[in-house]
């Protein structure tokens, strides 16, 4: 079963909790997602994410999970889930109510990244990967950064990029594909690396709608600030969800 309706879920995830999300990930009792019928488990990490906004000449990261999070690559979605933290819904009331520990989570269906970013590795070793998708009205691109050791990165780069490209050719009705296309995919789909410092384009991709007007035009409660040069989460900073 495939869902192409659902929205990624990974703008602001403070939403998560709140009433009314339809496409949050289902999680058993170990805060692990529960797979859909028929989908397969790929892979399994534990790595730094952050959600960013990109735009033609600027990279704002707009929150962040600390200080890790597991992520769970299948062949139909990337799930992260941040757990035990002290969250509240969006809706929540005042900020003097008593929070109760809830796991962040979201996820990103393969019918919606654009491509994939693979940053230059950081002086300390560790490496970015953006998963970026295209919005609607907007020049606004939201990316889901998954940071960690250079080399887990590289391979959770070429595993996302050959199941995206899989998931699209086995899931024509999803997704509308012209020739040129199918044969982009095709050659996603093979065993080759991803080169740092590139971006690697995923024909096929469903356009994003973000959750509010205020995620188009308005930080919000996430304090948006430049990130530096080579996208690592500056020291210390939580986004709203923690």
């Amino acid at each position: 079963m495939t869902s192409d309706d659902a929205s990624p879920f990974f703008i602001a995830p403070h939403r998560f909790d709140a009433d009314g999300t339809a496409d949050q990930p289902v999680l058993d009792r170990h805060h692990e997602p529960v797979p859909e019928p028929g989908e397969r488990v790929l892979a399994r990490h534990r790595l730094t994410v952050a959600g960013h906004l990109l735009g033609p000449a600027l990279d704002r990261r707009q929150w962040s999970l600390a200080p890790t999070a597991t992520v769970t690559v299948t062949d139909r979605r990337i799930v992260h889930v941040c757990g035990d933290l002290a969250l509240a819904p969006v809706d929540a009331g005042p900020r003097h109510r008593r929070r109760t520990a809830r796991p962040a989570s979201g996820q990103i269906r393969w019918q919606w990244p654009s491509r994939l970013e693979l940053r230059p590795t950081a002086p300390d070793g560790t490496a970015d990967l953006l998963v970026v998708c295209d919005a609607l009205r907007t020049i606004a691109q939201p990316a889901l950064a998954l940071g960690g050791p250079a080399r887990e990165i590289a391979t959770l780069a070429r595993l996302l990029r050959r199941a995206v490209a899989a998931f699209r050719l086995a899931n024509p009705t999803l997704v509308e594909l012209s020739a040129a296309e199918r044969d982009v995919l095709l050659r996603r789909a093979g065993t080759g690396s991803v080169v740092r410092g590139t971006r690697v384009t995923l024909p096929g991709s469903l356009p994003v709608e973000f959750l509010s007007r205020d995620d188009y035009y308005h930080p919000g409660s996430a304090r948006l600030r430049r990130s530096r040069p080579a996208g690592r989460p500056a020291a210390g900073y939580r986004g709203p969800a923690c």
